[in-house]
């Protein structure tokens, strides 16, 4: 016999206690949903995750709001697992976060005077390394991937007064740094290089870029995501032009691809 749904509820707390009801029905009947453990839904996880931020870079808001749904259904999916073994369960995980954001903002909900945004996370550093963290750095990731990963180790370390005062003191590293590279790797020289060498300066290139980018509010990882995407686009523009004039990109010379390449420029 059908199992009847929960309706449609009208308030926030509602559509999330029949999130609820619906992930019980599910763990309780249905042959897939009975089957996952908190392994196998990591992966699937992670590719919401990425649905998500592919929603997000496109501005496509109703896509964003289901993506959104998706994580919500894995977040309440792991804490239905972990309350079968008595781990923890999904009021424990709302009520850890409240007393987290209770606790790191004291600004709020105590007598801490902040003047601006930087004071804030500078508190919530040191909130964490009394929480007992061992490095203000502890807390990124180490499967992050590194443009991401270079981006939170730098704001994590200015939020304990680690950084540079101006961004011209950062742009100085950036050109000290392409200089090295260029040192290592020659442009105009065809001498072999030390490849292990040049790759580390190519990353401490890349390293300063990421800093500069963070003092002039660019998210790296947005900037070159959006370019990827430009790119692709104009790419495939290139791609019909090719196939449109019956000819084969592997048969065409640079000078012919970038007439239908400029082309692509042009188209919004």
């Amino acid at each position: 016999m059908p199992i009847t749904a929960p309706i449609t509820a009208s308030t926030p707390s509602g559509a999330f206690e029949r999130l609820l009801t619906i992930m019980d029905d599910l763990r309780m009947n249905c042959p897939w949903d009975k089957k996952q453990t908190l392994e196998s839904l990591r992966h699937l996880t992670i590719e919401e995750t990425y649905e998500l931020s592919d929603a997000i870079l496109s501005g496509d808001m109703n896509e964003i709001k289901k993506e959104l749904g998706d994580i919500m259904l894995h977040l309440v999916f792991y804490s239905r697992i972990a309350s079968e073994t008595n781990d923890f369960n999904i009021t424990g995980v709302l009520n850890g976060i409240c007393d987290k954001l209770i606790n790191r903002h004291p600004h709020i909900y105590s007598d801490t005077e902040v003047s601006n945004e930087d004071d804030v996370k500078r508190n919530w550093e040191q909130i964490k390394l009394k929480e007992g963290n061992r490095s203000v750095l502890g807390g990124v990731p180490a499967s992050l991937p590194a443009l991401v990963k270079a981006s939170r180790i730098q704001e994590k370390a200015r939020g304990v007064g680690f950084d540079w005062d101006n961004k011209e003191q950062v742009w100085a590293k950036v050109e000290e740094e392409l200089q090295e590279f260029k040192d290592e790797y020659n442009v105009v020289n065809e001498s072999a290089i030390d490849h292990d060498k040049a790759e580390g300066e190519f990353g401490d290139l890349l390293f300063s870029l990421i800093n500069y980018a963070r003092f002039i509010g660019i998210n790296p990882e947005d900037a070159l995501e959006k370019t990827n995407r430009k790119f692709i686009k104009r790419f495939q523009y290139l791609e019909n032009k090719a196939k449109e004039s019956g000819k084969q990109l592997q048969n065409m010379n640079l000078a012919e691809m970038d007439v239908f390449w400029e082309e692509a420029k042009k188209v919004k």
